[in-house]
């Protein structure tokens, strides 16, 4: 095998070029390497991971899950209604930081079982249910809220997206049970089988309807984690919260090296993902590009990744 083949095929090749990357923009990038920035950018960096997480289980399946920003609005303005000390349904109650934190995983599983619901019931491509899902769901976080956030949430539940040790206390554990979810249990097994060739894997006794809903499930509990540390961030339930990361989640989940086609893909992998996007979206504000500019750049890197894939996919069948 051809080095470069080796090269394209390593599983650690993203994160080799985010290493690159963030070498070759350091020297002409002022504020890249200083400490506050470096703290913002994993702040920012573990709920775009959360996500991908779970678009990780998704594509792994063959499917797409488009609704997870819409999904993470109505888990944010959800949370909010239940906890703001001015209009919470549990304003000031010593339970409504933890009932808003299960209210938006638990909205946000929810929403996900609908999606996967229709998926397997309605027989319909995941691109079409979850485009429709996310139009839906984005206008409905709008509506109910007349387009306003909702503030004054308690300074513990924003403790948990404003703080690195807090977050990292809630995304490490998840990482790992979801790798090891992935990796070393039936269930993981048999979402790479429904991937890679889903009649086969459903003629061997796989679940093949219940694992692709399960894996929008898991798709949309992490997009409400992921809203629960936005959310913190923000110190405010917003209706058009990831309003502009779709982008983001798909592109670093690709770039990580999880398969379009399914069958394929990894947590590790889509860690190296996320950080190589939120390094090169770091660099590139930081330079004081435009918001158009900073748009091109990382479609062409999703096109390039999406390309390898595909490539990929034709040198191993």
């Amino acid at each position: 095998m051809a080095w470069w083949r080796r090269l394209v095929e390593s599983e650690h090749l993203v994160l080799g070029l985010a290493v690159v990357c963030f070498g070759v923009m350091a020297p002409f990038t002022p504020g890249l390497t200083s400490g506050e920035n470096l703290a913002n950018l994993a702040l920012t960096l573990l709920p775009l991971y959360m996500v991908a997480m779970g678009q990780t289980a998704v594509m792994i399946t063959g499917g797409i899950d488009l609704s997870v920003t819409s999904i993470m609005a109505v888990a944010s303005v959800l949370g909010a209604a239940v906890m703001s000390g001015e209009q919470g349904w549990l304003a000031g109650h010593p339970l409504a930081v933890p009932v808003g934190v299960l209210a938006m995983v638990g909205v946000g599983a929810v929403m996900g079982g609908l999606n996967g619901a229709a998926v397997v019931g309605l027989r319909m491509p995941p691109f079409i249910v979850t485009l429709t899902s996310m139009i839906f769901f984005s206008g409905l976080a709008v509506w109910v809220t007349n387009s306003q956030n909702i503030g004054a949430l308690p300074a513990a539940f924003n403790a948990i997206g404003g703080r690195a040790w807090l977050a990292l206390l809630v995304a490490v554990p998840l990482a790992v049970a979801m790798h090891l979810v992935l990796q070393r249990t039936v269930w993981g097994r048999w979402l790479f089988a429904t991937g890679q060739n889903a009649r086969a894997a459903k003629i061997s006794g796989v679940p093949v309807g219940g694992v692709v809903v399960s894996a929008y499930v898991v798709s949309g509990l992490l997009a409400g984690v992921g809203a629960m540390m936005y959310t913190g961030q923000a110190e405010s339930g917003s209706p058009v919260l990831g309003q502009r990361l779709l982008l983001d989640i798909v592109g670093a989940t690709v770039l990580g090296g999880t398969s379009l086609f399914g069958g394929r893909g990894s947590v590790v992998w889509t860690l190296y993902g996320v950080l190589f996007f939120k390094l090169l979206d770091n660099g590139l504000n930081l330079m004081g590009l435009s918001h158009y500019n900073i748009m091109l750049i990382k479609g062409a890197v999703i096109l390039v990744a999406a390309t390898a894939d595909a490539w990929r996919r034709r040198s191993t069948s």
